[in-house]
This record gives structure tokens, C-alpha cells and sequence, in this order.
């Protein structure tokens, strides 16, 4: 029942409202998840990188909880400086994450290990452009915590999350980030069959994982083969040989936007496209809350993979 959605705009300026978009499509599909919703948002390149990090969830009210909070961001700031990170900027306005820009010349997997070594913490997102956020109740809830309505960029994609075989939490809500391969991020409805065997594979080729699910396993793949030198496109097509299942799913780069279907094509996604905008999702009324005039959609076709850039 979960709902997907994506959005991305052709114009080339990077300056649109691209969180108050991602906002108004997921909450039109508000009763296909409303346990949890999620973000990856895209702005112009940073200077630096930009960092995504989750921290203990709690009673944000406790106030042994408010001084652990207050611990932990003190000591991810001295981790990345230990690894010769310089620090630009650090926004600690929500409760329970910190974003912060920095520059960085060093291994990223090396810095991103190093911050999730302290107790608690965990990184959604690391990259030039991409930002994670996923927290749980509606669209609407999440934007105006996170202050996301006013998130400026090109590209986006949001899954509203229905719990039916994992808990609750915001270790559980997508999307997620290709750890740790910058600015590689996911979305999916359905299921992979040989997961465990996929998940075993990329362990094995020195991989680690932030959860049991398997929309992490497509991002992780599809981050792997490009660093071997495949194109997104090329990447998705042969996704559809080597991983088993019934899905759809979304992925994102710095500068594109992708989607695949499986060869039944049982996962609904419905899909707009004109010259200066790309928005799909799992149902049409999405779409239709983005772009203000009369429109044509359709449904991309079984074994479909296609792929848009900025």
C-alpha cells in the first residue's frame, strides 16, 4: 500500500520549490502510508558536501534526553574534525538530526564509518547535493518540522510508508541513501525475493547496511555498478535480470532521476512528462497537485526502465 513519488525539473536554473512539491504530492497519498513519510531532496551542488544525520529517538521532553541530543551532536562535530573535515555550517533545528556542510578531501566511507561509531547515531544521507529526511507521521507534519516547504532544488522523490512487516520507527522509513556512495538515493514499492542472496553478495564486497530492507539492497546495487562504470540507465536494465520480485521503484542521482518496473508490472506508477517537468507516483492524484493545468498521464509499461536528467 506504501506510495512513491518523484519529481524532477528540466528548466536548468536548480531553483525550484522542490520540497513544498515532494510535500503536496506525498500528502495526496496520505491513506496509502500514513505511518511515516520520507524525503530525498536535491539543491544545486553545495560547496562541500552536505550530511543528513539521525540521532537517538525519544522522549524529545526528557531532559537527560536533551543533554544525550546535545552529547552526541558535540561529538559528531569533534569526529568530523578528527578526520580533517573542515565544518561550514550546522543546522540543529530539529529535534532529533543534524544537517552539516563541510569541506572534506578524505575517504567518505572512512568519515561517514567514523560518525556512525558514535552510540545513536545514524547517516541518512552524505553527498553534493542529496539530502535525506524521513521522520514519522504525514507529509504535512514532516515538512513543517524539518522546515522542508522551503527547500529550494531540481530533483526529489518521498515515500509515503504503511508498517506491515517491520516496525514503526525512522530506522524503517524510507528512502534510503546508497551508503556509501554520495548523492545515490532510492525509493520502492514491492518486494525482492532473493534479497538475503543480494544482501550476502554486496556484504561480502565490503558493504554494511542500515536496515533489513530491501530497497536499501536497490540502492546499494545500482550505487555498485555505476562505480564500475555503468550509466543509470544501464544499471536499472540489468536490475531487472539480477534482481528477483514484484516492484517499482525510483532512484536518484545528482543530476537524475530514474524508474524501473518489473516484467509483471503488477506495482502501480502513473506518469507525466512535458518539456520542463517529470512527476510520477503511485497514483495520479499526486501528480495532479504539482502541475496546475489539464494534463495527460500514463503508465509505463512492463520492464520499463527510463531515465531523466536536470
Amino acid at each position: 500500500m506504501c506510495g512513491i513519488a518523484g519529481i524532477i525539473y528540466r528548466n536548468g536554473d536548480g531553483h525550484e520549490q522542490i520540497g513544498r512539491d515532494m510535500t503536496r504530492m506525498l500528502q495526496a497519498m496520505k491513506h496509502r502510508g500514513p505511518d511515516s513519510t520520507g524525503y530525498a531532496l536535491y539543491r544545486p551542488d553545495a560547496e562541500g558536501y552536505v550530511m543528513h544525520v539521525k540521532l537517538s529517538e525519544s522522549n524529545g521532553h526528557d531532559f537527560e534526553f536533551a543533554e544525550r541530543l546535545q552529547r552526541q551532536r558535540g561529538q559528531i562535530e569533534d569526529r568530523l574534525r578528527s578526520v580533517g573535515a573542515r565544518i561550514l555550517t550546522i543546522d540543529s533545528s530539529a529535534a532529533h538530526s543534524m544537517t552539516l556542510t563541510f569541506d572534506h578531501d578524505g575517504d567518505v566511507k572512512e568519515l561517514a564509518d567514523n560518525i556512525e561509531d558514535v552510540r545513536g547515531a545514524e547517516v541518512l544521507s552524505l553527498g553534493r547535493s542529496l539530502e535525506i529526511v524521513k521522520d514519522l507521521g504525514d507529509a504535512e507534519t514532516v515538512a513543517a518540522d524539518y522546515g522542508l516547504n522551503d527547500f529550494i532544488g531540481t530533483h526529489a522523490i518521498g515515500h509515503a510508508r504503511m508498517a506491515t512487516e517491520s516496525d514503526v520507527d525512522i530506522a524503517n522509513a524510507h528512502p534510503y541513501w546508497a551508503y556509501p556512495f554520495p548523492d545515490v538515493a532510492v525509493v520502492h514499492n514491492g518486494q525482492l525475493t532473493n534479497y538475503h542472496q543480494w544482501r550476502r553478495r554486496l556484504e561480502r564486497a565490503g558493504h554494511r547496511f542500515q536496515s533489513e530492507c530491501d530497497s536499501e539492497i536497490i540502492a546499494v546495487y545500482l550505487a555498485e555498478r555505476m562505480a564500475q562504470g555503468d550509466s543509470l540507465e544501464e544499471s536499472m536494465r540489468r536490475s531487472l535480470s539480477e534482481l528477483d520480485g514484484v516492484f517499482t521503484y525510483i532512484c536518484v542521482t545528482e543530476d537524475a532521476l530514474g524508474v524501473a518496473k518489473d516484467e509483471l508490472g503488477a506495482k502501480p506508477l502513473v506518469l507525466y512528462e512535458s518539456d520542463d517537468i517529470v512527476a510520477l507516483a503511485s497514483e495520479e492524484i499526486a501528480i495532479r497537485k504539482v502541475v496546475d493545468r489539464e494534463i495527460e498521464t500514463y503508465d509505463p509499461y512492463e520492464g520499463a526502465v527510463m531515465v531523466w536528467t536536470t
